[in-house]
């Protein structure tokens, strides 16, 4: 009884939600192998969020804001109400919401990793027993991840009630989700203090997308991410920063991304149909890019990219 009524209280404190268990009619899916697989964005910010603490600036004004979750991607398959989440976020208590009223059958069936700072794997907190209760639900982590899972608290005790059940991810090797969806981490560097990194290749029934938050800088990748592009549908890459003039107070090597003009200079010479893949995402709260009215964010527009919006929808 009481999982019962807490999972009822995560529901009702969905910041996005209109009611606890109605579905909005044009969220209603008619299912086949077309449409069966959808993904959903969750949350396109940086692990600080936005407003970010501390920060006096005018990107943070004007206080809260509903669009700006911590980022996320939701899959539903709505052919066996199973749905997945790809990080868990400081935010996960209105994704969670989000993700699971697009069908109002589905269960949380996963929980996918990429690595150990605190934007990426903290919302598992809710999964515990001051929250949600949960049994057993599955987390999908890299072997690094998962021993900082288990040897530290207060993740060793989801697992040690049996919150979560720990399922360890390969380098390069597929994780089959049913029939039409499957998923697979790729390493990427990045600062990595307590865990490895990676992201994700995505398949579904009719496109493939790549998912790739936090990245150092693409040159120090031992892949060709013009190449990886070039072979998905759809990216989501690691836009933290638009340049470096947001960040001139703090050292670069401390925190290195790929700033967003070095990624558009990298794909400007490529053909307009693969820039239109790129979806910039995890936006630090000083990126331009959040504000639709920027100069930043129409010349990223106009040069044919996309920057990530949240509750996007995407067949797969």
């Amino acid at each position: 009884m009481n999982k019962l009524r807490n999972y009822n209280l995560l529901l009702c404190l969905g910041l996005f939600m209109t009611s606890c268990n109605q579905k909005p009619a044009s969220e209603v899916k008619t299912t086949n192998d077309s449409n069966a697989i959808e993904l959903i964005v969750l949350g396109t910010v940086q692990d600080g969020g936005s407003p970010h603490l501390g920060c006096a600036k005018p990107c943070c004004a004007d206080g809260y804001y509903a669009d700006r979750k911590v980022v996320s991607l939701g899959i539903t398959n709505h052919s066996d109400s199973r749905s997945y989440m790809l990080e868990a976020s400081p935010d996960f208590i209105s994704q969670y919401s989000r993700l699971l009223s697009s069908d109002s059958g589905t269960t949380l069936s996963g929980v996918f990793l990429t690595h150990a700072h605190i934007g990426h794997y903290t919302g598992l907190m809710y999964l515990g027993r001051e929250a949600l209760g949960a049994s057993k639900v599955p987390v999908y982590a890299m072997p690094r991840m998962q021993s900082f899972l288990k040897n530290n608290g207060p993740w060793s005790q989801l697992v040690h009630l049996d919150n979560i059940e720990l399922r360890q991810l390969k380098k390069d090797s597929a994780i089959q989700l049913g029939r039409l969806l499957n998923i697979k981490p790729i390493r990427v560097p990045h600062r990595d203090e307590f865990s490895e990194t990676v992201g994700y290749n995505i398949h579904g029934p009719n496109k493939k997308v790549l998912f790739i938050p936090d990245i150092d800088k693409w040159s120090k990748w031992e892949k060709d991410i013009l190449q990886e592009v070039g072979k998905v549908d759809i990216a989501f890459i690691d836009a933290t920063f638009y340049s470096g003039k947001e960040i001139n107070h703090r050292d670069i090597s401390e925190i290195p991304h790929p700033f967003v003009i070095e990624t558009m200079a990298l794909f400007d010479s490529m053909p307009q149909s693969e820039r239109n893949k790129i979806h910039f995402i995890h936006l630090n709260h000083t990126n331009p890019l959040l504000d639709a009215t920027s100069t930043e964010y129409k010349r990223v527009i106009e040069k044919g990219y996309h920057v990530a919006r949240i509750h996007q929808r995407i067949a797969l």
